[in-house]
C-alpha cells in the first residue's frame, strides 16, 4: 500500500541530493575545453595534395564544397614528348552551414588533401560568412595533430609484404647471379 506524496517525496530527495553536490559546468569562454585527441572540428585544407579531382565535392552528400579549377599545359620535359596538361586549383570553399561533419569528404580523398583540424570557434554574425576559402582552411591545416603511432605488434599490410617478397627474389637473384659470376671468372 502506498501513501499520497511518496512521489513527491522521493523527487525532493533527488533535487536536495543533487543540489549539494560540486556544478562541473566550464566557464566556457574564459576557461578552454581540453578536448579529446583527434576531435572533430572543421575540415582543414592541404593544398598541395588537392589534385582537383572533385572526388570530395561529387560524394558531399550536401553539396557543400565548391571547386573551380582551370587547366594549365606544361611543356614537354624531352624534345619528343608531347606536352602534358594538370588541374589547377583555382577556388576550394566549405559552406559550413551546410556540412553535416560526416567526413566523407575525407575518408574519399585519394591524395589525404582534407583533415580533421580540432579548431571549433569558427562561428560568424552572419550565415553567409560561414563559407570558408581555400586561406581559412589552409590556416586550419596547422592545426591537424599528427596521426597516431602504428602498433608495433600489428600485422605489415598485404601491400608492403608483397613489395617485400619481390624485392627480397630480385636481391637472391642478384646475389646468385653475382656467385655464379665470381665462380666463373675464378675458373
Amino acid at each position: 500500500m502506498s501513501f499520497p506524496g511518496v512521489g513527491l517525496a522521493k523527487g525532493l530527495a533527488v533535487t536536495l541530493r543533487t543540489m549539494t553536490k560540486k556544478s562541473v559546468t566550464a566557464q566556457y569562454p574564459d576557461v578552454q575545453p581540453v578536448l579529446p585527441p583527434r576531435s572533430r572540428g572543421v575540415i582543414a585544407l592541404l593544398e598541395e595534395n588537392c589534385t582537383v579531382c572533385m572526388l570530395c565535392a561529387r560524394e558531399c552528400p550536401d553539396w557543400c564544397i565548391y571547386i573551380d579549377s582551370h587547366k594549365e599545359t606544361l611543356p614537354a620535359a624531352e624534345p619528343n614528348a608531347r606536352a602534358r596538361t594538370r588541374n589547377v586549383l583555382d577556388r576550394f570553399a566549405i559552406d559550413f552551414s551546410l556540412c553535416m561533419y560526416c567526413g566523407i569528404c575525407i575518408e574519399v580523398c585519394p591524395f589525404d588533401a582534407l583533415f580533421w583540424s580540432p579548431e571549433f570557434e569558427y562561428a560568424e554574425t552572419d550565415i553567409h560568412e560561414l563559407t570558408h576559402e581555400r586561406e581559412k582552411l589552409r590556416e586550419w591545416m596547422w592545426t591537424v595533430p599528427a596521426p597516431p603511432a602504428l602498433d608495433p605488434a600489428a600485422e605489415e599490410p598485404k601491400e608492403i609484404a608483397t613489395a617485400r617478397k619481390a624485392a627480397d627474389k630480385l636481391a637472391a637473384a642478384a646475389a646468385a647471379a653475382a656467385d655464379a659470376e665470381e665462380k666463373g671468372d675464378d675458373a
